[in-house]
């Protein structure tokens, strides 16, 4: 047990960069678990409309978090060698890789909004108006295509000072945009203080201008703290990149975009199969995903803790060290899930009943809860293999052991269960969850074998 349980000096250590990314992301989600509320308070086919593009946006976010994340790879390495000019034109990288992701995905959203939003729409069940749905999910997304931008700016910045160990500032930031986003909200949602009553719309214009905010105020503490980020020096004042550093970083962080962009893909291609069991699968599934993002905050933290904590021992060398932390922090993740888990299930009879829709929708998603609780502890063991074979630059192999896993086994699966059987969603939906199981083995294997830990800086 001594090789899984460690100090409380380590843990104190993890803690303190992992607990305010909890905060920051616990609140976050909380929030975001309010305005699900306030959506669902309005109708079945307003939650379902923004729950579809909040899917077609979180292609865009982990596309956006795979480019910088991917950089940031070198980046911690770089800052764990006090090599500040190394972080500095990594941070450059990061800026143009941004611009590229950002015009890319304005291009598909403003040309193809309607056949994506389509693709989720299908009659399963007698819940809810399609036309509906797809008119409201359009509305919200040309609002919300104004907040890509500052969150395209707001997620550069914040990766490379998490990668320096600044993980307050960020949180920081993320509390201030989710509080004035659900005063906001209230306010633009159902038209209070005079102001008109937008529903949708409002719920997209409050978090645009979140999301300005949050950028604001991450941007300008960063420059106004130089002496701590001595890297932001003169950042704009020469753009130059080395073509051999603009190669090592295009060479770990294409590897990790393609992955997060075709994950994310995948996972909206897994749910559009869920989705060919009607509309109540689709806003079942938007309330069981609003609670767990609630209750896992825990082990998703304890990634970002392994990239960050083993990412600077790889850079300085330490490989021996670098493998003992991270068997520590997986244990810790799969500890943290189990606790989430079973919390989460002592409310999964009770959270649906506060949605405005159908008995169908509250009872689908109840169960939905109960399922994925069983599946928590897998998902934080694999959440956390995939940080540590990421931290040594092994962004060719998360990319096989992520999304080429889930396009090549994960999604045929879900669409023949979906297109070629009638098997009841509960039971399709945990067939799905256990397929995770073959990821397991693979990931056991692929840490195991200790080809990730490796210093890059030296390479």
């Amino acid at each position: 047990m001594k090789k899984y349980i460690a100090s409380k000096e380590f843990y104190m250590k993890v803690l303190a960069i992992a607990f305010p990314i909890m905060i920051q992301n616990g609140i976050s989600n909380f929030v975001n678990l309010l305005d699900n509320i306030m959506i669902g308070r309005v109708g079945t086919e307003q939650m379902s409309g923004v729950s579809i593009v909040n899917q077609l946006l979180f292609v865009f976010i982990l596309c956006l978090f795979g480019t910088v994340s991917g950089a940031g790879i070198l980046g911690a390495q770089f800052f764990g060698q006090k090599n500040m000019k190394g972080v500095g034109e990594v941070f450059r990288i990061k800026l143009v890789f941004s611009l590229i992701a950002l015009i890319g995905a304005c291009a598909i959203f403003i040309n193809f909004a309607e056949p994506l939003i389509s693709l989720y729409l299908h009659e399963g069940s007698q819940e809810g108006d399609l036309a509906a749905t797809l008119r409201y999910g359009q509305t919200y997304l040309k609002v919300m295509l104004l907040g890509l931008p500052p969150m395209a700016l707001e997620m550069t910045y914040s990766s490379t000072l998490r990668e320096s160990g600044e993980t307050k500032v960020p949180m920081r930031a993320s509390v201030l945009a989710v509080f004035i986003n659900l005063v906001l909200n209230y306010i633009l949602i159902f038209g209070k203080f005079g102001a008109p009553v937008l529903g949708v719309a409002g719920a997209a214009y409050a978090t645009v201008v979140s999301r300005y905010i949050q950028m604001i105020y991450v941007v300008v503490w960063t420059h106004r703290h130089e002496d701590r980020n001595p890297y932001i020096r003169g950042l704009y004042s020469n753009f130059h990149i080395p073509g051999r550093m603009l190669g090592r970083v295009f060479v770990l962080a294409l590897p990790l975009m393609l992955n997060e962009t075709l994950w994310s893909a995948g996972m909206a291609a897994v749910n559009t199969c869920y989705s060919y069991r009607g509309l109540a699968v689709v806003a079942a599934l938007n309330i069981q995903s609003t609670i767990y993002n609630i209750f896992n905050i825990m082990f998703i933290a304890m990634g970002d803790a392994i990239a960050i904590i083993v990412g600077q021992q790889l850079g300085a060398g330490e490989i021996d060290k670098a493998k003992d932390t991270s068997v520590k922090i997986i244990a810790m993740a799969v500890f943290f899930a189990a606790l989430g888990g079973l919390l989460m299930f002592t409310v999964s009879g009770i959270f649906p009943g506060v949605y405005n829709t159908t008995a169908e929708v509250r009872s689908l998603a109840a169960t939905f809860i109960r399922i994925i609780v069983c599946f928590m502890p897998i998902h934080a063991f694999l959440h956390a293999v995939y940080f540590t074979i990421r931290s040594g630059g092994k962004t060719v192999v998360t990319f096989l052991f992520d999304s080429v896993y889930l396009w090549v086994i994960a999604f045929p699966f879900a669409y023949v269960l979906a297109r070629f059987t009638n098997l009841d969603i509960r039971l399709m939906f945990t067939c799905c969850q256990a397929i995770d199981l073959i990821k397991v083995a693979v990931g056991f294997i692929i840490y195991r074998s200790g080809i990730w830990a490796r210093n890059l800086t030296s390479v």
